[in-house]
């Protein structure tokens, strides 16, 4: 007999290419510095080889709901609004857009991606297509793991990294129908697009609409500008503002 999905899954292994978007996690990994100090404790053993109840290892994982490549549902910045139980298997699968702004940004650490980037991406391509997940690949992931430098920390203390644009997302998200966004930095805005508005405004305004977003991904060079499929997948844990997360690419090879 023949299965369509049994069928697409032997094309994968000649026709495409699985990316992972994720950067893998330590007890050395950064996270933001407002998180309390000991947030993070990975791979604590709790059972032990040679208990005589059972030959066997058991390992706990204490970490922040916003820890490397992780994703963000509306209730990390709007009170009330929803959780990660509101959104399920529907929302771990996505046409993929890959909108480049790594030249822009290698001769300004502060660019915010513009509509402009957008439409331009969308002559290209095509417009972004309705339930897609924008991400912004700006070249920033090459920083990892050092949090002074994902950051963009300047001899004054002050952060310095390149993000989105509130019109930009507003294109995404009104003008087009997208579904979530994501991009290689620690915030969704652009450092100087915080300093204007005194704070994380874009980030603000896509939890406000209900959208989601993950941040801190990498290998966004690896995959097609358009194309792709994305999976988002991360644990079904109730009543999460935020929560690590495995994003799978499929791209054509």
């Amino acid at each position: 007999m023949s299965y369509k999905l049994w069928k697409f899954f032997r094309e994968l292994q000649t026709d495409y290419k699985l990316v992972d978007l994720t950067h893998p996690l330590d007890n050395d990994s950064p996270y933001w510095s407002g998180i309390p100090e000991g947030s993070v404790e990975l791979g604590k053993v709790c059972f032990d080889w040679g208990n005589p109840m059972l030959e066997c290892l058991i390992q706990t994982f204490k970490f922040p709901g916003q820890f490397g490549t992780h994703i963000d549902f509306p209730g990390h910045f709007i009170k009330g609004a929803s959780l990660s139980e509101s959104y399920g298997a529907g929302n771990m699968i996505y046409p993929l857009c890959v909108v480049d702004i790594s030249a822009k940004v290698a001769e300004d650490v502060h660019y915010a991606a513009t509509p402009e980037d957008i439409k331009a991406y969308e002559k290209i391509y095509g417009d972004i297509p309705d339930g897609a997940f924008v991400a912004l690949y700006s070249g920033w992931s090459k920083h990892w793991p050092n949090m002074d430098a994902i950051s963009g920390i300047a001899d004054d203390g002050s952060e310095n990294f390149p993000g989105w644009s509130l019109d930009a997302l507003k294109y995404i998200y009104e003008t087009r129908n997208a579904a979530a966004n994501g991009h290689e930095t620690l915030d969704t805005d652009a450092s100087a697009e915080a300093a204007k508005s005194g704070d994380l405004a874009c980030e603000r305004y896509l939890m406000t609409k209900g959208k989601l977003q993950v941040e801190v991904l990498t290998n966004l060079d690896k995959v097609a500008p358009a194309g792709a499929l994305l999976f988002v997948a991360r644990p079904n844990i109730k009543g999460a503002t935020g929560l690590p997360a495995r994003l799978i690419a499929i791209t054509p090879k």
